[in-house]
């Protein structure tokens, strides 16, 4: 009787699975052309293995999120030099793929999730950005000023 109440009890905890025609349409979806963003931001996790970064920008991308999870990095970049926590502008493709109404209807009745999209994300350029400097310059301008306002 406990095996039964176990398996009861596991099977309300688990997600239910997607039906194969929805996995089927995830996997198949076309996307559309990509559309290069620029934002400025900084890397949370570098996979070098697999040649993703998750990273975070200071301003939303198009479709809002702030945060990129899989940034898919070109191999010819060279991953190991790139670093956690230093300010990045990033140039980036957006792909866009959209689902079809039967499955986004799916997704937001059975899977409370409201999604008629799915991205692809592709870093296509990174710079450093010397914020550092830009702050010292900006305190050692501010402090020229300063003294400006002091000798009248």
């Amino acid at each position: 009787m406990a095996k039964s109440t176990r398996a009861a009890r596991t099977s309300q905890d688990e997600p239910e699975a997607l039906p194969k025609w929805a996995e089927d349409e995830i996997k198949s979806v076309s996307f559309e052309d990509p559309q290069t963003v620029s934002r400025t931001g900084y890397i949370l996790d570098i996979y070098e293995k697999d040649y993703k970064v998750d990273i975070q920008v200071y301003e939303p991308l198009p479709d809002g999120r702030t945060i990129v999870e899989g940034l898919d990095v070109p191999t010819v970049m060279k991953i190991s030099e790139f670093m956690k926590g230093f300010v990045y502008e990033f140039k980036i493709k957006m792909y866009r793929g959209t689902l079809s109404s039967k499955l986004a209807d799916l997704l937001k009745n059975k899977y409370a999730l409201d999604m008629d999209s799915i991205y692809r994300f592709e870093m296509e350029n990174l710079q450093m950005l010397d914020v550092e400097s830009d702050a010292a310059a900006g305190s050692t301008e501010s402090s020229a000023d300063a003294d400006d306002d002091n000798s009248d």
